[in-house]
C-alpha cells in the first residue's frame, strides 16, 4: 500500500528522492528563502496592480459619460437665453421637485444641465418619464452618481456654472431602516463629493441644496422656525440631513461658498413620488385596496404641512436668485460668503384623514381606511412652517391650498396611468 507520503506526491520509482533533494538544496539558506519570498510578493504586487488597471479600464468603457458628444449636449443645454441668466447644475433632476425646476429654469432662460442616477427606490419608469418631458424642452440629463468625482469635475471644467441647485439624496423616512447605507452614500458622501467640486471650480458657484423639516424632530414649539432647535432627529434621514446643514456651514466658513439651505414641507404634486402617502393612498383607493392611517398617542391625527410643488419651485428659484456670490477661488477663501437657511412650506397643517377626504371626493370613491398607531420608524406627528424668513428675503409666499393641488394631482394622476371607470391603474 502507498505510503502517505506517496499519495500527495506521486512520482515513478527514484524520481521522488531526487527531487527531494533539489527542494532541499534550493531551500537550504535563510536568504534563499527570503529572496523566493520577494519574488512571490512581487508576483501578487503585479496582479494586484494590473487587476487595479482592468477594473479602472472597464469603469472607463462602461461610463455613461464623456465623449465629443456628450460634452456638445452639454454646452448647448447650459446655454444662457436671457440676459442676466444663470447656468444651473441640477442634481436629482429625474426626480420630483428637480424636474419641475429645471423646467421653469429652462422655461425662463437659464441654462440648465441635470443630473440623475435613476435609482430604483420608487419605479425607475416615472423617473425616466420625467427625464423624457425635460428632453422635449431641450434639458440634457446626465446619467450618473454625484459620488463620482471625476464627472463632476469633467462638468465643471466643460461649463462655468454659476449656480448648482442640489437636490439628489435618498429620500424617505422609513426606508432608512431597511437601507441605512443609502443614506449615508447620498445624503452625506454625495453632498460632500459635490461641494468637493463646487469649492475646488473657478469660479466657485452658489449652492442651493434640499435640507428637510424633518430636522425639527421632536420639537412640540410650533409653528418650526429655523432658529429653533434640530439637534433631535427622529429618523436617520433627518439625522443625514441634519449633518447636511453643518457640513455646508463648514464650506462656507472654510472656502467661501454661497450656501441656501431649504427645509421642504411635505411637498406634494404632479409627478410627484409613489412613496410618499397622497400618491399611495389615491393607488390604492382607485384600486380598491385598504389604505393605513397612522395616529399619534391617544389616537391623535397626524398632521402635515402639505406644500403645492409650484409653491416650493417659487420658493427654489428665488433662493437662487438671492443667493449672492461664493468668495473663494481654486479653493481658497478672499472673503465671507453668505449662509442661509429656510422654511418652505404652506403654514397651513391639514390632518392625514382630512387629506384622505379631499382624495375621495376628487376621487369619486370612498376609502377603506384602516387606523393604526404609528410605528416607531422615525416620523413624527405634525409639522407646521414659519416661513416668515423666506418671504422677507425673497417674498416666497404660498398660493395652493390642499383642496386646489390635490386636484391638480389627481388630474394628473388619471392621465398618466390611463385611469378608465375604475377598471385600468398600473
Amino acid at each position: 500500500m502507498p505510503s502517505l507520503e506517496e499519495e500527495l506526491f506521486p512520482s515513478t520509482p527514484g524520481k521522488f528522492k531526487d527531487r527531494n533533494r533539489h527542494f532541499h538544496r534550493c531551500f537550504a539558506s535563510t536568504s534563499t528563502m527570503f529572496l523566493w519570498a520577494l519574488f512571490l510578493i512581487a508576483i501578487t504586487a503585479s496582479y494586484l496592480c494590473f487587476q487595479s488597471f482592468m477594473d479602472t479600464g472597464n469603469r472607463y468603457f462602461s461610463a455613461t459619460w464623456g465623449g465629443h458628444h456628450w460634452e456638445k449636449q452639454v454646452r448647448t443645454s447650459a446655454q444662457i437665453h436671457r440676459s442676466n441668466g444663470m447656468s444651473v447644475l441640477v442634481t436629482g433632476a429625474a426626480g420630483f421637485v428637480g424636474s419641475h425646476v429645471s423646467l421653469a429654469l429652462k422655461k425662463r432662460g437659464d441654462g440648465v444641465v441635470g443630473l440623475d442616477n435613476f435609482n430604483n427606490y420608487y419605479d425607475p419608469t416615472l423617473k425616466k418619464a420625467r427625464k423624457n418631458l425635460l428632453n422635449d424642452h431641450n434639458i440634457f440629463i446626465i446619467e450618473g452618481d454625484i459620488n463620482d468625482m471625476r464627472m463632476l469635475a469633467k462638468l465643471f471644467e466643460i461649463v462655468r456654472f454659476t449656480h448648482v441647485m442640489h437636490l439628489a439624496a435618498q429620500a424617505g423616512v422609513r426606508y432608512a431602516m431597511e437601507n441605512p447605507g443609502s443614506y449615508v452614500h447620498s445624503n452625506i458622501a454625495g453632498l460632500v463629493t459635490l461641494l468637493e467640486a463646487c469649492k475646488n471650480a473657478n469660479p466657485q458657484p452658489a449652492v442651493v441644496w434640499a435640507s428637510s423639516s424633518s430636522v425639527y424632530g421632536l420639537n412640540e414649539k410650533v409653528p418650526f422656525s429655523e432658529s429653533d432647535r434640530t439637534d433631535q432627529p427622529a429618523s436617520l434621514y433627518a439625522a443625514t440631513k441634519k449633518a447636511g446643514e453643518e457640513i455646508t456651514h463648514t464650506y462656507n466658513h472654510i472656502y467661501g461658498l454661497s450656501i441656501t439651505g431649504l427645509r421642504f414641507f411635505t411637498v406634494y404634486g404632479p409627478w410627484g413620488r409613489p412613496d410618499m402617502a397622497y400618491f399611495s393612498f389615491t393607488r390604492n383607493i382607485l384600486q380598491g385596496k385598504p389604505i393605513t392611517v397612522y395616529r399619534g398617542k391617544n389616537r391623535v391625527d397626524l398632521a402635515r404641512d402639505f406644500t403645492y410643488i409650484d409653491d416650493v419651485v417659487k420658493g427654489c428659484i428665488g433662493s437662487l436668485d438671492t443667493s449672492g456670490k461664493s468668495t473663494g477661488s481654486g479653493g481658497k477663501k478672499r472673503g465671507p460668503a453668505p449662509y442661509r437657511i429656510f422654511n418652505l412650506g404652506n403654514t397651513s397643517p391639514v390632518t392625514v384623514p382630512m387629506m384622505v377626504g379631499i382624495l375621495e371626493k376628487h376621487l369619486k370613491v370612498k376609502a377603506k381606511k384602516n387606523f393604526v398607531e404609528m410605528p416607531g420608524n422615525g416620523d413624527v406627528p405634525f409639522t407646521h412652517a414659519n416661513i416668515s424668513s423666506a418671504r422677507k428675503e425673497f417674498g416666497y409666499k404660498p398660493t395652493t391650498d390642499l383642496q386646489t393641488g390635490l386636484k391638480k394631482f389627481v388630474r394628473w394622476y388619471l392621465s398618466y396611468y390611463g385611469y378608465n371607470q375604475g377598471k385600468s391603474v398600473k
